[in-house]
């Protein structure tokens, strides 16, 4: 804190002057008492339990301390800094801002000031020591005032830190496997203080991401950072407006939103979430888990599609790679389009000739895995995660990763 006459002017006060108004300022503190109660709205109620003590405590320390200060200006002002510093921290538990006590100052320094003005005139104090006497009770006012601001601002900052605590707890309850009861995680969502949705939904993005995604989504979502991804728990997703704010929120950022569903299967929300991710583009913007189920699925069992792409496709191992990407999309186009030559033609854009010509090599390399219908779900399986598992290299070597939208390619070459 800063010193000196300027900003502490009773430094400028005899210490007698302290005999002189002592009297009357504690014969005030009944006075100021009642005065807060009848012109601050808010405490206009009996000074009972610990309200009471805390208001009463203030004043009365207030007219003692600045009485010590005037006698000893470097008194050690430690312990009633505590005081308004207190008050401060019990306004913002009340759920008020500090404009009341701020007020209750202002009252309690005018009515002081009044008693003070009397007693040091009925006293024949020189009129340039009343003077600088009412510039010292306004300019401690002041710093009481401060200390309170400052013991508010701690005590807010210490809530803020709580509750950020609480709701991160939460989300990683709400996304833990296998679920939680959700009784017990609708007694954590009520300790803090979120509103159990109807719907709800997991968001993925990266922690660079977050910082640009967070501020424009509503303040209701929960944020957990896990393994380098933020989860951000999403409330009634489907909500009027909510699609145009995620859309938002995603922007210039990738950020990939699981289905939606009730607060109990957020821990599925959140994994396809994060699968959706991970497979996207970087600075895709909002990615929607639905819309990529089947690529999703085929992500989440690889190890099992591999297996099955080495059995149905080892046939295809002695080809150079152009002509084993040929017979590839050849044969993902046949279980797709169930042996139409013309339809196959045209989703590949290719004559019919050419096609013909394909599906006859295709028949020497596959044989009947082409008739039988288990054989060719397995064939689909796998090829449609070629390309996938061509993707996530691909991200892996840039650093993004692309998912494919449809198992069709387009070639020229026959």
């Amino acid at each position: 804190m800063e010193s000196g006459r300027e900003t502490e002017p009773w430094r400028g006060l005899p210490g007698s002057v302290a005999e002189v108004i002592e009297p009357a300022l504690e014969a005030s503190t009944q006075q100021i008492l009642d005065s807060i109660a009848r012109e601050v709205p808010e405490y206009a109620r009996p000074l009972e339990g610990s309200f009471g003590r805390g208001i009463r405590t203030g004043v009365t320390e207030a007219l003692g301390q600045f009485v010590a200060l005037i006698r000893n200006p470097d008194a050690d002002r430690a312990q009633s800094r505590e005081v308004y510093r207190a008050l401060g921290r019990g306004e913002l538990r009340q759920g008020r801002t500090l404009d009341s006590l701020q007020a209750a100052y202002r009252v309690g320094a005018r009515v002081a000031w009044r008693r003070v003005a009397e007693t040091a005139n009925d006293a024949k104090l020189d009129p340039a020591l009343i003077s600088l006497l009412a510039e010292s009770v306004f300019a401690y006012i002041d710093q009481l005032s401060s200390d309170s601001v400052e013991g508010y601002a701690e005590a807010f900052a210490a809530s803020e830190d709580e509750r950020q605590r609480r709701h991160r707890a939460l989300a990683e309850l709400l996304i833990r496997e296998p679920p939680v009861d959700e009784i017990v995680a609708k007694a954590a969502a009520a300790e803090a203080g979120w509103a159990w949705p109807h719907q709800a939904a997991a968001l993925a993005c990266t922690e660079e991401d977050l910082d640009r995604v967070r501020p424009r989504l509503r303040g209701d979502s929960l944020v957990l950072v896990v393994d380098g991804l933020a989860c951000v728990v999403i409330s009634d997703p489907e909500g009027p407006g909510r699609a145009r704010e995620l859309e938002s929120a995603a922007a210039g950022a990738a950020g990939a939103l699981g289905p939606s569903g009730p607060p109990g299967d957020l821990a599925a929300s959140w994994r396809l979430a994060r699968g959706a991710l991970s497979a996207g583009e970087r600075g895709a913007g909002l990615i929607r888990a639905e819309d990529h189920l089947a690529q999703l699925m085929l992500g989440e069992a690889e190890p099992v599609v591999a297996a099955i792409g080495r059995k149905r496709l080892a046939p295809l191992d002695d080809l150079s790679a152009g002509a084993r990407a040929r017979m590839e999309e050849t044969a993902l186009a046949y279980v797709q389009h169930a042996g139409n030559a013309a339809a196959m033609g045209r989703a590949l854009q290719l004559h019919p000739q050419t096609i013909r010509h394909r599906l006859r090599r295709l028949r020497e390399l596959l044989g009947e895995q082409l008739d039988d219908p288990d054989a060719r779900f397995e064939l689909e399986a796998a090829l449609r995660a070629r390309p996938l598992a061509t993707s996530r290299v691909r991200g892996r070597r840039s650093g993004s990763a692309g998912l494919p939208m449809s198992g069709r390619q387009r070639s020229s070459a026959p």
